[in-house]
Protein backbone atom coordinates (compact mmCIF):
# COMPACT_ATOMS: atom_id res chain seq x y z
CA UNK A 1 0.00 0.00 0.00
CA UNK A 2 2.82 2.99 1.51
CA UNK A 3 4.69 1.64 -2.61
CA UNK A 4 1.67 2.14 -4.12
CA UNK A 5 0.63 5.91 -2.75
CA UNK A 6 4.56 6.85 -3.74
CA UNK A 7 4.27 5.63 -7.26
CA UNK A 8 0.74 7.35 -7.66
CA UNK A 9 2.46 10.32 -6.12
CA UNK A 10 5.08 10.50 -8.83
CA UNK A 11 2.68 10.07 -11.55
CA UNK A 12 0.65 12.75 -10.46
CA UNK A 13 3.50 15.12 -10.23
CA UNK A 14 4.67 13.93 -14.03
CA UNK A 15 1.24 14.10 -15.11
CA UNK A 16 0.93 17.92 -13.13
CA UNK A 17 4.03 18.70 -15.24
CA UNK A 18 3.19 16.85 -18.66
CA UNK A 19 0.31 20.48 -19.84
CA UNK A 20 -3.39 20.80 -19.62
CA UNK A 21 -4.21 18.34 -21.76
CA UNK A 22 -3.22 15.44 -19.83
CA UNK A 23 -4.40 17.06 -16.81
CA UNK A 24 -7.82 17.00 -17.59
CA UNK A 25 -7.62 13.23 -19.29
CA UNK A 26 -6.23 11.82 -16.20
CA UNK A 27 -9.09 13.56 -14.14
CA UNK A 28 -11.85 12.20 -16.71
CA UNK A 29 -10.68 8.95 -16.79
CA UNK A 30 -10.91 8.94 -12.76
CA UNK A 31 -14.65 10.42 -12.91
CA UNK A 32 -14.81 13.86 -13.05
CA UNK A 33 -16.88 15.87 -15.05
CA UNK A 34 -15.13 18.42 -16.77
CA UNK A 35 -16.09 21.03 -20.02
CA UNK A 36 -14.29 22.99 -22.13
CA UNK A 37 -11.53 24.75 -22.51
CA UNK A 38 -10.19 24.83 -18.73
CA UNK A 39 -7.14 25.33 -17.17
CA UNK A 40 -6.00 23.60 -13.87
CA UNK A 41 -2.76 24.44 -12.11
CA UNK A 42 -3.58 22.23 -9.57
CA UNK A 43 -3.88 18.19 -8.84
CA UNK A 44 -5.41 18.48 -5.39
CA UNK A 45 -9.28 17.28 -6.23
CA UNK A 46 -9.59 14.92 -3.58
CA UNK A 47 -9.90 11.26 -2.63
CA UNK A 48 -13.29 11.32 -4.69
CA UNK A 49 -13.08 13.28 -8.18
CA UNK A 50 -16.34 11.94 -9.28
CA UNK A 51 -17.89 13.63 -7.14
CA UNK A 52 -16.68 16.67 -8.92
CA UNK A 53 -18.43 18.57 -11.95
CA UNK A 54 -16.52 21.44 -13.72
CA UNK A 55 -18.23 23.94 -15.71
CA UNK A 56 -16.24 25.58 -19.40
CA UNK A 57 -14.27 28.42 -19.36
CA UNK A 58 -13.40 27.27 -15.41
CA UNK A 59 -9.55 28.10 -14.27
CA UNK A 60 -8.19 26.97 -11.14
CA UNK A 61 -5.08 28.54 -9.41
CA UNK A 62 -2.02 26.45 -7.76
CA UNK A 63 -2.82 25.53 -3.90
CA UNK A 64 -6.53 25.31 -4.58
CA UNK A 65 -7.69 22.10 -2.97
CA UNK A 66 -11.27 20.41 -3.98
CA UNK A 67 -12.38 18.35 -0.55
CA UNK A 68 -15.21 16.24 -1.47
CA UNK A 69 -15.62 14.41 2.41
CA UNK A 70 -15.86 15.78 5.82
CA UNK A 71 -12.64 13.99 7.93
CA UNK A 72 -14.67 16.04 10.97
CA UNK A 73 -16.71 12.61 11.89
CA UNK A 74 -13.38 10.92 13.20
CA UNK A 75 -14.74 12.97 16.42
CA UNK A 76 -17.94 10.90 16.58
CA UNK A 77 -16.47 7.15 15.64
CA UNK A 78 -17.66 5.69 18.93
CA UNK A 79 -21.06 6.44 17.99
CA UNK A 80 -21.03 6.71 14.24
CA UNK A 81 -18.89 3.35 13.61
CA UNK A 82 -17.40 3.40 10.21
CA UNK A 83 -19.45 6.61 8.87
CA UNK A 84 -18.41 8.81 6.51
CA UNK A 85 -19.58 12.01 4.85
CA UNK A 86 -19.46 13.30 1.03
CA UNK A 87 -20.75 16.18 -0.84
CA UNK A 88 -20.16 17.04 -4.20
CA UNK A 89 -18.93 20.12 -5.38
CA UNK A 90 -20.11 21.87 -8.55
CA UNK A 91 -18.69 24.58 -10.52
CA UNK A 92 -20.25 26.68 -13.09
CA UNK A 93 -19.18 28.45 -16.40
CA UNK A 94 -16.62 30.79 -17.03
CA UNK A 95 -15.41 30.71 -13.25
CA UNK A 96 -12.02 31.69 -11.86
CA UNK A 97 -10.56 30.20 -8.52
CA UNK A 98 -7.46 32.12 -7.17
CA UNK A 99 -4.71 31.02 -5.70
CA UNK A 100 -4.92 28.89 -2.05
CA UNK A 101 -8.64 28.41 -2.13
CA UNK A 102 -10.07 25.77 -0.03
CA UNK A 103 -13.51 24.07 -1.51
CA UNK A 104 -15.45 22.18 1.19
CA UNK A 105 -18.00 19.57 0.31
CA UNK A 106 -21.54 20.28 -0.63
CA UNK A 107 -20.18 23.66 -2.73
CA UNK A 108 -22.25 24.90 -5.62
CA UNK A 109 -20.85 28.02 -7.80
CA UNK A 110 -22.60 29.47 -10.09
CA UNK A 111 -21.75 31.15 -13.50
CA UNK A 112 -19.61 33.71 -13.86
CA UNK A 113 -17.96 34.07 -10.43
CA UNK A 114 -14.24 34.60 -9.26
CA UNK A 115 -13.33 33.54 -6.49
CA UNK A 116 -10.78 35.54 -3.96
CA UNK A 117 -7.13 33.90 -3.30
CA UNK A 118 -6.91 31.84 0.07
CA UNK A 119 -11.23 31.93 0.07
CA UNK A 120 -12.79 28.78 2.13
CA UNK A 121 -15.91 27.87 0.23
CA UNK A 122 -19.09 25.84 1.41
CA UNK A 123 -22.96 26.26 0.43
CA UNK A 124 -23.92 27.55 -2.51
CA UNK A 125 -23.59 30.54 -4.48
CA UNK A 126 -25.63 32.58 -6.71
CA UNK A 127 -24.51 33.38 -10.93
CA UNK A 128 -22.35 36.58 -11.54
CA UNK A 129 -21.17 36.33 -7.87
CA UNK A 130 -17.44 37.65 -6.77
CA UNK A 131 -16.95 35.22 -3.69
CA UNK A 132 -14.12 36.18 -1.06
CA UNK A 133 -12.93 35.34 2.31
CA UNK A 134 -13.36 32.74 5.39
CA UNK A 135 -15.77 31.68 5.50
CA UNK A 136 -16.36 32.76 1.76
CA UNK A 137 -19.12 35.18 0.93
CA UNK A 138 -20.53 37.18 -1.98
CA UNK A 139 -18.70 40.74 -1.85
CA UNK A 140 -19.44 41.87 -5.06
CA UNK A 141 -21.42 41.47 -8.38
CA UNK A 142 -19.36 41.19 -11.50
CA UNK A 143 -20.64 43.74 -13.30
CA UNK A 144 -19.34 45.55 -10.29
CA UNK A 145 -15.86 43.69 -10.47
CA UNK A 146 -15.54 44.81 -14.35
CA UNK A 147 -16.45 48.32 -13.78
CA UNK A 148 -13.59 48.44 -11.02
CA UNK A 149 -11.18 46.15 -13.33
CA UNK A 150 -11.81 48.78 -16.59
CA UNK A 151 -11.19 51.58 -14.22
CA UNK A 152 -7.96 50.49 -12.36
CA UNK A 153 -5.02 52.44 -13.43
CA UNK A 154 -2.70 48.84 -13.77
CA UNK A 155 -5.23 47.77 -16.38
CA UNK A 156 -2.41 46.63 -19.15
CA UNK A 157 -4.02 44.48 -22.71
CA UNK A 158 -0.83 41.48 -22.40
CA UNK A 159 -2.24 38.38 -22.02
CA UNK A 160 -1.66 37.39 -25.70
CA UNK A 161 1.91 38.91 -25.32
CA UNK A 162 5.59 37.59 -25.60
CA UNK A 163 7.15 37.52 -22.24
CA UNK A 164 9.60 39.99 -23.27
CA UNK A 165 7.15 41.97 -25.05
CA UNK A 166 4.76 41.61 -21.45
CA UNK A 167 7.67 43.03 -19.50
CA UNK A 168 8.63 45.72 -21.47
CA UNK A 169 4.99 47.11 -21.34
CA UNK A 170 4.70 46.51 -17.53
CA UNK A 171 7.87 47.86 -17.09
CA UNK A 172 7.16 51.26 -19.45
CA UNK A 173 4.01 51.26 -17.36
CA UNK A 174 5.18 51.38 -14.08
CA UNK A 175 8.15 53.29 -14.94
CA UNK A 176 10.92 50.47 -14.45
CA UNK A 177 14.27 51.14 -16.26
Amino acid sequence: MFLKGIVKSIYLKYIDKAGQQKKIEYWRKQGMKIGKDCHFETMSFSTEPYLIEIGDHVAIAFGTQLITHDGGIWCFRDELKNGDIFGKIIIGNNVLIGTNCIILPNTTIGNNCIIGAGSVVRGKFPDNSVIFGNPATVGLNMNIQKLLYKQNPGLLYTSNLSSDKKQEIIKRHFNIS
